[in-house]
C-alpha cells in the first residue's frame, strides 16, 4: 500500500535526487567521506524525509513546518555542491541542478497550495 507521500511528485523527485547525490559522492576523496560527503547526504535524505513525516502530520500547518525544513536543508544540499564544484569534487552537471530546480518549484507549489487552503 503507497502512504501519501509515496503519490507526491515532489517526494519522488526528491528520492532521485538522493540517489543522485549518493553517485556523485561515491567520487568525492576519502578524507571527505565524514566531512562533505556526509554533509550532503544527509542535507540531501532529509529533504524527502521531511516530506514524508510533514504528509504523515494531522495538519496542514504541520506539514508545511516540514516542507518548509525540506526547501531548507534543499538550499543547503545546493550551496554544499556549489563548494563541490568550486572544490574540483565535481563537474557541474545541467540533471542534477535541473532535479534540483524542479523539487524547489514543486516544493514551492505544495506550500503555496497548503497555504492557500489554510486561510
Amino acid at each position: 500500500m503507497k502512504r501519501k507521500h509515496q503519490e507526491l511528485k515532489v517526494w519522488q523527485e526528491a528520492m532521485s535526487l538522493v540517489e543522485d547525490i549518493y553517485t556523485i559522492t561515491k567520487a568525492f576523496p576519502r578524507e571527505e567521506i565524514y566531512a562533505l560527503t556526509s554533509q550532503m547526504r544527509r542535507a540531501a535524505v532529509s529533504v524527502p524525509s521531511n516530506i514524508a513525516e510533514g504528509a504523515a502530520r494531522a495538519g496542514d500547518k504541520e506539514f508545511l513546518q516540514f516542507l518548509s525544513i525540506a526547501r531548507g536543508s534543499l538550499s543547503e544540499l545546493e550551496t554544499q555542491l556549489i563548494l563541490a564544484n568550486n572544490l574540483k569534487y565535481w563537474q557541474k552537471t545541467q540533471s542534477v541542478i535541473e532535479r534540483i530546480d524542479r523539487v524547489s518549484a514543486l516544493l514551492g507549489g505544495l506550500i503555496k497550495s497548503l497555504q492557500g487552503r489554510a486561510k
